[in-house]
């Protein structure tokens, strides 16, 4: 069974997710009908909404700072799952508490797992060039 804090990575990309497909209601109610759902354990929850917490409170300069490092990718041009995963890992790295090279491993295994080698290859990419840009590689 997969670390606790990886288990907490899949429910949040499954909230963010949700979101981005229905687009009409808040993430914070989107994360907490999709772990009713689901039947999410509090630890689990817990790690999960710190994460969708920092996209919530930061959405718009995560947007940014992931447009800056996918050059010829329109975030809105990208795969829902792709889109998703960086925004993600982007909050993972904004928060600091995870080193940068777990948050990218991290998000190539979520890629893989729910996209494709294709999309992983791709969030690798770009979370390397943006956790550079953070200055945390």
């Amino acid at each position: 069974m997969p670390r606790l804090e990886s288990r907490a990575r899949a429910r949040a990309l499954q909230a963010l997710y949700a979101w981005d497909v229905r687009g009409e209601e808040g993430l914070e109610r989107v994360a907490i009908r999709v772990w009713d759902d689901l039947g999410i354990g509090p630890e689990e929850r817990k790690l999960a909404s710190q994460l969708v917490g920092v996209i919530i409170k930061h959405s718009q300069a995560i947007d940014a700072q992931l447009a800056d490092v996918t050059t010829n990718w329109r975030l809105e041009r990208l795969g829902a799952i792709e889109r998703c995963v960086l925004r993600l890992a982007a909050a993972e790295l904004q928060r600091g508490e995870t080193p940068p090279k777990v948050v990218i491993q991290e998000a190539v295994r979520l890629a893989e797992r729910y996209g494709s080698a294709q999309s992983a290859r791709f969030v690798n990419g770009v979370v390397d060039a943006l956790a550079r840009r953070m200055g945390r590689l």
